[in-house]
């Protein structure tokens, strides 16, 4: 296994997925079973597109990668929102902010990713 122990969105992805697995236990336990599977795949996914992009063959592939981080994001932050404002539902608390500083992590490390970099001499 790599050492990722300076990599902030890894380890910001690592730990959200271990808190969406508890989250989702909550829902399964509470036979929300539909929204037990979504979130976790998708709250999870996050995570393991981030990773993959550290392996990325190219600047193209690595944003593509992150790109796809992204959009899980923004899927679990749909299905967060949805516990968050259903009646009977757990409540999804501070997986909202996580999900939040993550989707802004993401977006500012593609944007530097896309910025031209000054040619040296």
């Amino acid at each position: 296994m790599r050492n990722y122990k300076d990599n902030v969105i890894v380890k910001m992805t690592l730990q959200f997925a271990l808190d969406i697995m508890v989250f989702a236990e909550k829902l399964r336990s509470e036979k929300r079973f539909s929204f037990s599977d979504q979130v976790l795949r998708s709250g999870c996914s996050i995570g393991a597109n981030v990773k993959e992009a550290q392996g990325a063959e190219s600047k193209a592939d690595f944003i593509h990668k992150m790109k796809i981080a992204i959009k899980e994001a923004e899927e679990t932050e749909y299905w967060l929102e949805l516990c968050s404002f259903a009646k009977d539902y757990p409540k999804p608390g501070q997986l909202l902010q996580d999900i939040e500083s993550i989707l802004k992590v993401i977006s500012k490390i593609i944007s530097t990713a896309k910025t031209p970099k000054p040619l040296t001499n």
